[in-house]
């Protein structure tokens, strides 16, 4: 029970730091409301400051208005930079790409040049009936300014950024290490029968079951603290079976409650739905996204097998990750170390599938990328996978297939080379 209780709490840091990114993404949303009501105050507020050296209010009026407008020519830029830099990933990476679209600073460079529009246009109207005004005022103005310079700075580079292939995979591969590392955190355990979490929980089966009763979408998120806590006070079990990035469809169970008796409501109120599948606990998007990339490049009117090669390198470094072959679900304990949510997790089989098995038959033209495959998955082998050998084994030979129909003479080439390091695997 401790250790359930020890999973519990990690789980419950990971849905912590997952509350906290929701937290921030609707505070972006307000964000703009707020840099507004920031530049009225201060817009009203610095004219009152009387000390130092003083300016003619008309010229000061006149340059505030010619600066708080002129910057609204930065919301051009910034919306023209997203929808190029969008539209570009869109149509050479994945349109599930979503990297510089959701980044931070798009929204808050916004943000600040609406702000510093309020605080120009307000000061100006505010000091229109005075003789002077002081020196603060412009300066305050240029320092402003300034900022947002740089802030403009640091978006057109990470706009750069994200249109270049290796920032682009290295965002990928760094999110989706992330993921693994805090969702398999407590190590590999027992896969046991991930299949069938609810068996042990009640001899009598589930008390109720929940279905998704709205129209399709992606599952992004479960709020595991809300849930464990509506658990707790109905003195039940809600064990999920879906998790997230997956689509719910119209009727879709999504849960199954034992012992006590829970409203599918309360249930529902703890997954967060939306239109696209998100990073924050869906440890599969990484290689879904690495996965498209490859077969973007592989595609007829592509035709960039070394793109796919950098895409597979990437897959090989998520791959090598510590992750369980057949994941057991992931138990969320309450503070009294009781059992109270089951969330299922995709094991390291489920990635390989998504890495690679769309990739193989798209790579049967090109040899580059049916050696990096061969030396994938021949790298792969007794990594500490558990029970993964078998399935390594088999896309090994379906490399192998596809080689040998198109390209005999260099399996045979390589199937010496290989002979050779075995006789001399000491030479260079």
């Amino acid at each position: 029970m401790n250790a359930l209780a020890a999973v519990g709490r990690g789980i419950s840091f990971g849905a912590g730091r997952a509350a906290l990114r929701r937290r921030r993404r609707l505070r972006a949303g307000l964000l703009q409301l707020v840099f507004i009501a920031v530049g009225l105050g201060l817009g009203l507020l610095v004219p009152e400051f009387t000390q130092g050296p003083v300016l003619p209010s008309r010229q000061v009026s006149e340059m505030l208005l010619a600066t708080g407008f002129g910057v609204l020519g930065a919301a051009t830029v910034i919306f023209s930079v997203l929808f190029l830099v969008v539209q570009w990933a869109a149509t050479t990476f994945t349109p599930r790409l979503t990297l510089f679209r959701d980044a931070p600073i798009v929204w808050r460079t916004f943000a600040f040049a609406v702000g510093m529009t309020v605080f120009c246009a307000t000061a100006a109207l505010t000091i229109a009936d005075r003789d002077e005004a002081s020196v603060v005022l412009p300066i305050s103005a240029g320092v402003l300014l300034l900022l947002l310079l740089t802030l403009l700075r640091n978006l057109l580079l990470q706009a750069v950024a994200a249109i270049q292939l290796a920032p682009v995979l290295g965002s990928i591969s760094e999110r989706g290490r992330h993921n693994l590392d805090v969702l398999y955190a407590s190590g590999p355990g027992d896969p046991g029968n991930p299949g069938a979490p609810g068996a042990r929980f009640g001899p009598g089966g589930p008390r109720s079951t929940v279905s998704w009763p709205e129209p399709g979408a992606v599952l992004q998120r479960v709020d595991v603290g809300l849930l464990a806590g509506a658990a707790r006070a109905a003195n039940a079990i809600v064990v999920l079976r879906v998790t997230p990035g997956t689509t719910l469809q119209y009727g879709t169970t999504v849960a199954e409650v034992y012992d006590g008796e829970l409203p599918a409501s309360a249930v529902l109120r703890g997954l967060e739905t939306g239109a696209e599948r998100v990073f924050d606990q869906d440890p599969g998007l990484a290689f879904r996204l690495l996965a498209d990339i490859a077969l973007r490049a592989l595609s007829p009117a592509v035709n960039d097998p070394a793109t796919a090669v950098q895409a597979l390198d990437a897959m090989e470094d998520l791959l090598r990750r510590p992750v369980p072959a057949k994941a057991r679900p992931r138990e969320v304990a309450d503070r009294a170390g009781t059992l109270r949510v089951v969330v299922p997790l995709p094991g390291w089989e489920d990635f390989l599938r998504t890495a690679l098995d769309d990739v193989v038959p798209a790579a049967r033209n090109s040899p580059m990328v049916l050696i990096r495959l061969r030396t994938l998955l021949e790298d792969l082998r007794g990594t500490g996978h558990g029970r993964a050998d078998a399935p390594l084994a088999r896309r090994l030979a379906w490399v192998d297939e596809e080689l040998g129909a198109r390209f005999s003479r260099l399996r045979d080439a390589l199937a010496e080379e290989r002979e050779l390091q075995e006789e001399h695997p000491d030479s260079g």
